[in-house]
């Protein structure tokens, strides 16, 4: 693979990186304000839309889409460098309307969907002017084996009846989230148990659909846009809102996935980055013992290998991307499960010690840390969890010696 990066990403990467200095950054400190400040957490800052309308003016808009005519065109490897210079903040990626879960359920409709489907909900997340939520994971099973999930999709006449119990629905908080992709079954009695799940389109505002209660993480209720515990009660769809058809919710799954475990990998490195350097603008700044902490052995090696650690994930970020690229996503699954594993507990690494550094400090408000170290720490759980990576990497190498 070729290490230089292609002469469109460089292009893209001066122009993200510039309005990252201009408008992000110096914003994200009234986002929190506005999110705060309102009648209630849950609603839309100001801010973000208005960010939002000048990344669209830029043609900083709907990057992450693939080799397709309604995104940018690039491929995984040149989005990765744009993707980690937004992981830097926690605001940039819905400001360039690349964030998840809304990038997964946009993919999803761009290669299943019906051209009404994608007319209906894929033309206004792709404008900005709506966001999704994917309900999967269920609380009563352990949703890491998806084979388990118990909520049921019934066909009766022209619609399906949904029932069940979901919870980690993310973005069903804001009140932008017009529509849901829900997972269940179908045909539960089906010998071949990966053909037993279907996936389906949900209107947010369909009767039926409840939101029990807004899920915390490390006390973190990430509003507007929030975790949510979520009960669909006889909720009746059309049949044209299945996706694909029925039995093939593995199928999708899969396809949403891969680029979805990338995308967060690519996010991390720049979260890494960023507090590398919160890191080492702490320690120059930073007097103890008559001396800058800078000038103290231990910091120098935690700064030396927080750099090692970053560059190692980097690279095996983009080699994951370029096999994405060159072999399809199902032949790179070795690569992506290896990077779901490696990159948010490296994150984790430098994050903490970044916080160490940072004292009592680290772990408040007056410092991103705390809140990077919570996300990071949930990516060890979203889109399966280290050990059903491991185990694949484990199963997919040993299947080389057999």
């Amino acid at each position: 693979m070729e290490f230089e990066y292609s002469k469109r990403s460089k292009e893209y990467m001066e122009q993200v990186k510039d309005f990252m200095d201009k408008h992000v950054y110096p914003n994200e400190k009234t986002f929190s304000e506005q999110v705060r400040s309102g009648p209630t957490r849950w609603q839309v800052p100001p801010i973000m839309e208005e960010l939002k309308a000048k990344a669209r003016e830029r043609g900083l808009w709907n990057l992450f889409l693939p080799e397709s005519e309604r995104g940018a065109g690039l491929t995984n490897l040149e989005y990765a460098p744009l993707c980690e210079i937004m992981g830097r903040s926690p605001i940039a990626p819905e400001v360039f309307n690349c964030s998840a879960p809304d990038t997964g359920n946009m993919e999803v409709l761009e290669r299943y969907g019906t051209a009404e489907q994608k007319k209906q909900w894929l033309a206004p997340l792709l404008e900005g002017k709506i966001r999704s939520a994917f309900a999967m994971t269920e609380p009563k099973v352990a949703s890491s084996d998806a084979t388990n999930i118990e909520a049921s999709i019934v066909r009766d006449g022209d619609h399906y009846v949904i029932n069940g119990h979901k919870w980690w629905t993310s973005g069903i908080g804001d009140p932008r989230c017009k529509v849901l992709i829900f997972m269940g079954k179908t045909d539960p009695k089906n010998p071949d148990k990966y053909k037993q799940q279907s996936q389906i389109l949900v209107p947010r505002d369909a009767p039926g659909v409840k939101i029990v209660r807004m899920l915390t993480v490390f006390g973190y209720d990430d509003a507007p846009h929030g975790h949510g515990e979520v009960l669909f009660e006889n909720v009746r769809v059309p049949v044209t809102n299945m996706l694909l058809g029925e039995g093939r919710g593995f199928e999708i799954a899969q396809g949403r996935l891969g680029p979805g475990r990338i995308h967060h990998c690519m996010r991390q490195i720049g979260v890494a980055e960023r507090a590398l350097e919160l890191m080492c603008k702490r320690s120059v700044s930073r007097v103890a013992f008559g001396k800058r902490l800078a000038e103290s052995d231990i910091t120098l090696e935690r700064i030396a290998q927080s750099r090692i650690e970053i560059d190692q994930a980097r690279l095996l970020v983009l080699h994951a991307a370029y096999m994405m690229d060159t072999v399809g996503n199902k032949a790179a699954k070795q690569a992506i499960a290896e990077i779901k594993v490696a990159v948010p507990n490296m994150t984790l690494q430098v994050v903490e010690r970044a916080m160490q550094l940072h004292g009592g400090g680290g772990v408040s408000q007056e410092f991103p840390l705390a809140t990077m170290w919570a996300h990071s720490r949930t990516l060890r759980f979203a889109d399966g969890p280290d050990e059903v990576h491991r185990r694949q990497i484990g199963r997919l190498e040993l299947r080389k010696h057999l």
